[in-house]
């Protein structure tokens, strides 16, 4: 199962006052787990970078006008993410500045219902608990030292580890908790469990009372198969 944890960095709140993106960062996870591949945009907003946005995401106007705009790189933010679930942080927010962009552009707009929202999740579990991104990594255990900005790659790295404990775990699905398997020497391609010993067989003799409760019961049935086959 393919998903596309997914965060965005803009220029403000709102894109219907002309607030842009200014990056995008995708990972990829297989059956919930990333696989490496990865998806890092930068993008010129073609207009200034507010002081208050700089302070969260370290993006400055003099950096981001040098990168390509999003209607130069769309395809390719397309093709990563495909068809597949999108894991999103807070998801509403994400949502409505990617969708402004596509539309602008003539693309259709990503549908939420193929969207899982982590926030959501995070306070189904944790009901009245702090359910940032911070506050996460902090319950999990999971170090975001690196997290001194918002940036959109690392911030889909942490909430890629926030999303698999959240789901339970690494033992949350139960081929996780088999053994793994190791590969027979000299014969690639064969896979092996580790041999253990059989158990001993284990003898229940039945006690002399057990034995008369049961000729009792036997002598109860009538017409018995067993005397018909004369096997009594």
């Amino acid at each position: 199962m393919r998903e596309i944890v997914l965060d965005t960095e803009t220029t403000g709140m709102d894109p219907s006052t002309g607030d842009r993106l200014v990056e995008i960062g995708c990972v990829e996870l297989m059956n919930h787990v990333p696989t490496g591949k990865h998806l890092h945009l930068y993008l010129n907003p073609e207009r200034e970078v507010p002081a208050e946005a700089v302070a969260v995401h370290g993006l400055t106007y003099d950096f981001l006008k040098k990168q390509p705009t999003f209607s130069e790189v769309v395809d390719q933010f397309i093709n990563f993410i495909g068809e597949d679930v999108l894991v999103i942080h807070n998801a509403e927010f994400d949502m409505k500045f990617l969708n402004a962009e596509l539309r602008t552009l003539g693309f259709p707009a990503l549908q939420m219902r193929r969207v899982i929202d982590t926030v959501q999740m995070a306070r189904r579990k944790f009901p009245g608990s702090p359910a940032s991104l911070d506050a996460l990594c902090r319950r999990f255990g999971i170090d975001a030292s690196e997290r001194t900005l918002h940036g959109a790659l690392l911030d889909s790295e942490l909430l890629a580890a926030v999303y698999l404990e959240l789901l339970g775990g690494r033992q949350h699905g139960l081929t996780l908790d088999t053994p793994p398997l190791k590969s027979v020497a000299q014969e690639p391609g064969v896979i092996a469990h580790d041999s253990k010993l059989p158990r001993p067989l284990r003898v229940f003799s039945a006690s002399p009372e057990e034995e008369a409760a049961h000729a009792a019961m036997v002598d109860k049935l009538k017409d018995p198969i067993w005397k018909k086959t004369g096997n009594a």
